[in-house]
């Protein structure tokens, strides 16, 4: 739920990027960090242990520009893609206002991407919302790779809903502002 500050004139929206371990969430933060000016991001917070990449959240307050007069300010989290964090995950999806949702496109990987799109909706209806109302967009990450399955495999096991997908390569950045910027337009849209 996005947070509104009428005396500072801001609103903060969080999007959470979601997906199994290891398909991209935390490359795609650390893409857009890099990329993103000095002067309108904050700093890129990030625990790792010794056995996952990413044990808990990346933070990154973006601004994007005013709606009706306020500031915008996303809140770019990661949740950790591994199986035995998903209390975690529940925890950082609470009050977002918006999924990125990561797949990664090998073909080794297509059960991993549909059980978490299947958590995934089980964590938003309890919530109370409607998963097929949510704001959310799929991102095929590691298109570059020789093994990724074909677009339309992917649409078939992961996009029931006819979602707004993007491919990209989080490593390299292809598709990676275009993800952000669809999933920033539904997301102020729904303000």
């Amino acid at each position: 739920m996005a947070l509104i500050n009428v005396a500072a004139r801001e609103i903060h929206c969080k999007i959470v990027y979601y997906g199994p371990g290891m398909c991209g969430k935390t490359t795609n933060l650390q893409w857009i960090h890099g990329q993103v000016p000095q002067a309108t991001k904050g700093n890129l917070l990030s625990i790792a242990t010794e056995t996952e990449r990413t044990l808990f959240f990346d933070f990154l307050p973006l601004d994007l520009g005013k709606v009706r007069g306020f500031q915008t300010r996303f809140h770019l989290y990661t949740v950790p893609g591994q199986v035995l964090y998903e209390r975690t995950r529940v925890a950082v999806l609470n009050g977002a206002d918006g999924v990125v949702f990561v797949a990664d496109s090998q073909r080794s990987k297509l059960e991993e991407n549909v059980n978490s799109l299947k958590e995934l909706a089980r964590n938003v209806q309890k919530q109370g919302k409607r998963f097929q109302e949510f704001p959310l967009v799929l991102q095929y990450n590691k298109r570059d790779l020789p093994n990724a399955l074909p677009v339309a495999v992917l649409d078939k096991y992961l996009n029931p809903f006819n979602w707004p997908r993007f491919e990209a390569c989080a490593a390299s950045g292809p598709g990676v502002f275009d993800t952000l910027k669809g999933i920033s337009k539904i997301v102020i849209g729904k303000l």
